[in-house]
């Protein structure tokens, strides 16, 4: 997908470059990314990419060889780094099996579409927009792209990702969003795309929201590690 602007004005300069303008906008961005309500940090990243006259691509947005195979590849990696997760790496640290923040959603189908809809659609879109694809982009321009760089923006990256879910799931979540910051990140500094990302946490947290559901956190939380 290529959203430009047919024409460079000043304003898109404005918003391209590290000046006053450009500096607010990416602030801006990137803290309705974190803490904005919804999709909209993810929605401000297209708007700012197509004012700019950045091209989507460059936030990560490329058209995948084949969808089905994308689609697949990232439903199966999702499921698996949750299984992962949860299973394995969170006891690992010390976290308790069930996540406290959402254990209204056990056995509770009224709540459940909701819910599914937030974290299979509006959270993985808004999240990886912001943190992957917007974030390398703009720390790409300013400080270059170097492995080393590359590294940085990855580190920088999983560790706001981690501190937007704190105030919501405490440190349990902050260590988990930091890993798959982590994971996440430095898929995209290999690939630049971002369409496994997103489908891929869409699948994560829909395996996570069914587990909660049908109350079976703590048995696969305890599976290996119990």
């Amino acid at each position: 997908m290529d959203r430009t602007r047919p024409k460079a004005d000043a304003t898109a300069e404005s918003l391209r470059e590290f000046g006053p303008i450009g500096i607010l906008a990416m602030l801006v961005v990137v803290l309705a990314g974190n803490v904005g309500p919804g999709p909209l940090g993810g929605i401000l990243a297209l708007a700012w990419a197509w004012r700019s006259g950045t091209p989507w691509r460059e936030i990560g947005y490329v058209r995948p060889e084949s969808w089905a195979r994308t689609i697949a590849l990232a439903v199966g990696f999702g499921v698996a780094f949750k299984l992962l997760m949860k299973a394995i790496v969170m006891p690992l640290f010390g976290a308790e099996p069930t996540n406290a923040a959402f254990q209204y959603l056990v056995g509770n189908s009224a709540a459940l579409p909701a819910a599914l809809w937030s974290v299979a659609v509006v959270a993985p879109f808004g999240e990886e927009t912001v943190m992957r694809g917007f974030l390398f982009e703009r720390l790409g321009k300013l400080i270059g792209r170097g492995v080393w760089v590359k590294a940085l923006i990855v580190v920088l990256g999983a560790a706001l990702f981690g501190l937007a879910h704190y105030s919501l799931q405490g440190l349990a979540g902050v260590q988990q969003g930091t890993i798959v910051g982590l994971v996440h990140g430095s898929i995209f500094a290999i690939t630049g795309r971002i369409w496994f990302l997103i489908v891929a946490h869409a699948a994560f947290s829909v395996t996570a929201a069914m587990m909660i559901y049908w109350n079976l956190e703590s048995t696969v939380a305890q599976l290996i590690c119990g």
